[in-house]
């Protein structure tokens, strides 16, 4: 161990908190009184929290600036939707607004006669619904060719037919018309006659012109979800099966999600409250903890309190990503609480309340402090990401870590003082009268039992040591010394290691948007028909060449259609259903031997394609001298999984890339597939600026600075560790388990800096007998704090939200990793 010690702020920040521990033992009342004053002050702020919430799917988990949200505003300006009378769905630069219904026959076939009445009666059902405002699906739909209604489905004009069976060819009909969306579970003969399918595809697409059209088409939504399932039973269905979908489903599942997790809130608590009791609990009735520990609870939710009601009347957003924010304030109050109390315990009880006071604020504030400054400081850092649900989170929960910190040292530290007041008036700690330290041989056991307090080791002028905390200083600290356990804790370690980066090369990354419901939602449900029947054909992509190319010259019509070629060769493009407004217009010119190599007679004769083609009009954007811009369409197939999809984005965007005309890929879809280009980038940025600060604080505070390299080791080690087994776990790396390695960048360290500092800060010689004094000091505080922080986030195990199942897994892998570095292998490698 380094002789040097470097404790240019420990000692002035020792002496600081020396001084405060007097100044709260002299005037304990007003530190109780202000924090409380200051939390009710400001909680006033949770009246605006309707007001700054922003729980937008889109906004929440896709990454500012990304590619597509770019490209979506291009498309917006440029190609404008037109909902009434020139409606397209593969034009749509939106999800848009709708309903969803995929219907699954029982039978093996769907397209046959026996299901054609249920078929069109279900459809009637669904155009029959009103909003609550009395708007029927006839005045909101969206329209195609002037006033008439898209169809749900190209062939419902087919099955209303008495026909037993339909002749027809898949993905694309006789006229043309792409089904791939529409029919699902097919199966072909010759010549792509379908031979039976097992499920259709029905689309309610909804006008989105303007607000007030929005929201009567919303409400419409809110009229289907609330009535389609009771009106489906009505119809007694005999041989379909439906599962139901809208536009907004997801984004009312999400919204829904804390209010489902409120019991397991009031559980959490509970919970920690009674852990933090019983951990503290002693047979002497003077020197007991109860109340201490139960009005310790009231800390964090104080800071809680304080710091989102400043933040809310801040103005800053809110979103409900920070619910889980409350469990780790508690976790934190929690573990700074039994520290304290741990270093309260050691003080000299024959000392003056104010001495106790300055001697466990000296001995427990710096460790507490450093841990603090690594939490705040891995939350802030995380502001910089490019997801606003991670910005939300964090800016909330960093914040509410300051005031648990500072009502952690004020206003519990009253607390303990006014404990203190008690204790040494030898007041009972239920009933408050003053009782006897000795018992007497005259009273009953039971009296001896119950009346009796106060007593304290004479030889140590302490309190009675709890027995865990004997244990960790006669025979778990020795047991570490000894060379065969160091082997065998050697062992263990290269074991975890192993296993952990074994994880992190297998780890999926992105966020699966069916994780977002609840996994008995009926949603899970519709996905799953979904992926089941319909995952052979996937979105239409488009095309966009961006500028003005010059379309009468034959070189840039070559380079235009060389870039499409390239992008038709991707085994996740079927190239024979791309359409090109282009080629089709060439194919005119020849066959009508037209002149368009000159930019008159281009834009001449460019109005022939609108006779045969009128929808060609939404794809041609020009200021009747030139093409501004234009786009074309390639349809994507096979993307079963998230990996598809991604492989597939970024092999397009690399061909676009290298196209020699300005030109992108757009589909809506691809703003949520920008958070696979951007995670794991943005969690390498967040892991190493965090481990960079934190080794910063630790130099500056731990008073060898050698042992700041521990700190560094701790941290990549525990966020190896946990993203490692989140693959064994399946958790995925995605923006939701991003925010729980933010938390954990900071969690990481907190136990093995407790131990680091109380053992480089120890006088004495022996190493091994520094960590034993550490672990003697600190063992059973550790101990209560990750227990009860794993206790406190277990009812989450029992959440149906992805959200809060993901906090518990990786919350408990953090306590447990971390608990298990700071007791196990950071004293062991201390000692070696």
């Amino acid at each position: 161990m380094s002789g040097c010690y470097a404790d240019c702020l420990e000692r002035p920040l020792s002496r600081g908190f020396r001084t405060l521990g007097k100044l709260i033992a002299r005037n304990p009342w007003c530190f109780v009184i202000i924090p409380i004053i200051l939390s009710v002050g400001f909680g006033v702020g949770f009246c605006f929290l309707e007001r700054r919430e922003f729980n937008k799917l889109e906004e929440l988990f896709t990454p500012e600036g990304g590619i597509a949200k770019g490209q979506k505003d291009f498309m917006k300006k440029h190609f404008p939707i037109n909902d009434s009378g020139q409606f397209s769905v593969q034009r749509l630069y939106t999800t848009g607004i709708f309903a969803s219904l995929i219907i699954v026959s029982t039978s093996q076939n769907i397209l046959n006669g026996s299901n054609f009445e249920e078929l069109r009666r279900l459809d009637e059902t669904v155009k029959n619904l009103t909003s609550k405002s009395h708007q029927r699906f006839s005045q909101l739909c969206a329209q195609v060719d002037g006033p008439s209604c898209l169809p749900a489905n190209p062939l419902l004009n087919t099955i209303t037919n008495s026909t037993e069976d339909i002749l027809l060819t898949y993905p694309l009909l006789y006229n043309g018309e792409y089904v791939g969306l529409y029919i699902g579970g097919v199966t072909l003969g010759p010549g792509r006659h379908v031979l039976k399918a097992q499920a259709l595809r029905f689309l309610y697409f909804l006008k989105d012109d303007n607000e007030k059209i929005q929201n009567f088409s919303l409400e419409w939504l809110e009229n289907f979800m609330d009535d389609l399932p009771q009106e489906i039973e009505k119809l007694h269905l005999k041989s379909l099966k439906v599962y139901h979908w809208t536009s907004i489903s997801l984004q009312k599942e999400y919204d829904e999600s804390p209010r489902r997790a409120i019991p397991l809130f009031s559980i959490t608590y509970a919970v920690t409250i009674l852990f933090s009791i019983l951990s503290c609990v002693s047979l002497d009735n003077v020197r007991n903890k109860i109340w201490l520990t139960t009005l310790g609870v009231i800390s964090p939710g104080l800071a809680i309190l304080t710091s989102f009601g400043l933040l809310l009347l801040c103005g800053v957003p809110f979103s409900r990503t920070v619910a889980n924010a409350p469990f780790l304030i508690l976790g934190v109050g929690m573990d700074n609480m039994f520290i304290i109390i741990s270093c309260w315990q050691q003080t000299k009880v024959t000392s003056t309340l104010e001495e106790r006071m300055a001697d466990t604020y000296q001995e427990a504030a710096v460790s507490i402090t450093i841990t603090t400054l690594t939490d705040v400081l891995a939350f802030y850092i995380g502001i910089m990401n490019h997801y606003p649900s991670v910005q939300s989170f964090c800016i909330y929960t960093g914040t509410a870590l300051v005031f648990c910190y500072i009502y952690c040292i004020t206003f519990f530290g009253a607390i303990l003082a006014l404990n203190g007041i008690h204790e040494n008036n030898k007041r009972h700690w239920l009933i408050c009268m003053k009782v006897n330290d000795k018992k007497d041989d005259r009273r009953s056991v039971l009296y001896n039992i119950c009346c009796v307090g106060g007593s304290y080791d004479p030889k140590r002028e302490t309190e009675t040591e709890h027995p865990i905390t004997v244990f960790f200083y006669k025979y778990y600290g020795p047991f570490l010394t000894k060379p065969l356990t160091k082997v065998l804790v050697l062992l263990m370690y290269l074991g975890y290691l192993s296993a952990s980066i074994y994880g992190c090369f297998h780890i999926q990354d992105g966020i699966d948007i069916r994780d977002l419901t609840d996994a008995n939602s009926p949603l899970t449900k519709f996905y799953d028909a979904e992926a089941l029947y319909f995952s052979k054909y996937g979105p239409t992509i488009m095309v966009v060449v961006t500028n003005d190319a010059n379309y009468w010259d034959i070189q840039t019509r070559e380079i235009i259609e060389a870039c499409i070629q390239e992008l038709e060769k991707n085994h996740h493009i079927a190239k024979e259903y791309t359409v090109s407004w282009l080629r089709t217009f060439e194919r005119i010119a020849r066959e009508e031997n037209l002149n368009i190599t000159t930019r008159e007679n281009f834009m001449k004769h460019l109005n022939r394609i609108y006779v045969n083609f009128p929808e060609f009009r939404q794809d041609i954007k020009t200021d009747g001298h030139a093409i501004k811009t234009s786009r074309f369409f390639i349809q994507a197939v096979n993307i079963v999984t998230v990996d598809d999809g991604k492989s597939m984005l970024s092999h397009l965007r690399d061909v676009t890339d290298n196209c020699n005309v300005e030109v992108f890929v757009y589909h809506p879809l691809f703003i949520y597939l920008d958070q696979y280009v951007m995670i794991i980038q943005n969690t390498i940025q967040n892991i190493l600026v965090a481990t960079v600060v934190m080794v910063v604080i630790s130099v500056l505070f731990i008073p060898d600075p050698l042992c700041s390299l521990w700190v560094a080791f701790v941290i990549a080690s525990v966020i190896v560790g946990v993203t490692g087994f989140m693959f064994f776990w399946k958790v995925n790396l995605d923006s939701i388990s991003m925010i729980n390695l933010v938390i954990c960048i900071g969690f990481s360290v907190d136990f093995s800096a407790h131990i680091i500092y109380a053992s480089v800060s120890n006088r004495k010689l022996n190493a091994n007998e520094r960590v034993i004094d550490a672990l003697h000091v600190l063992g059973y505080p550790i101990v209560q704090g990750a227990l009860s922080t794993i206790l406190g986030i277990a009812a989450l195990s029992a959440a149906q939200s992805y959200i809060f199942r993901s906090f518990f897994k990786i919350m408990f892998l953090v306590m447990t990793f971390g608990a298990l570095h700071g007791l196990l292998f950071i004293p062991v490698f201390l000692m070696t």
